[in-house]
């Protein structure tokens, strides 16, 4: 355990955040995604559902503000419009972090593409259809 970090953190995923660079991304997916078939780097988060985690990664990963987009989530099938419940509260977590960044639906064959060229996936028991989200990391600006 380590003060201000939160719990779900756990050290593989600790150490795989710091190690990503400017641009990198990471997937973090539902307990029914083929994450073992799509993850470059797979860390499995089991008995937890994506919400918690994202806020747990969001709390630490600063989101790329160099690029017009740089966070992704699933689509419910090929309806780009659909807003089930688990998006919801994924725009409603990444924007509690990252307000002035948008979170933008990507259609199946594009959203699987990107998961398998992330730089890592985490594996959530999350039970909802489409709870899946990508997040692109930025940078930590110097202090002046």
């Amino acid at each position: 355990m380590l003060k201000g970090i939160d719990p779900l953190l756990a050290p593989d995923l600790l150490a795989t955040l710091r190690a990503m660079g400017h641009g990198d991304e990471i997937a973090l997916v539902d307990g029914n995604y083929p994450g073992l078939t799509d993850a470059r780097r797979l860390i499995r988060l089991d008995g937890h559902g994506v919400i918690p985690v994202l806020e747990a990664i969001l709390s630490v990963l600063p989101i790329d503000d160099f690029v017009s987009h740089a966070i992704f989530r699933a689509t419910v099938k090929q309806d780009i419009d659909a807003l089930d419940p688990v998006h919801q509260e994924m725009i409603a977590a990444c924007g509690r972090h990252v307000p002035d960044i948008r979170v933008i639906p990507l259609a199946p064959a594009d959203f699987y593409k990107r998961v398998r060229e992330a730089h890592a996936l985490v594996q959530t028991s999350e039970p909802r259809l489409y709870g899946n989200i990508i997040l692109r990391k930025g940078v930590i600006y110097p202090v002046r």
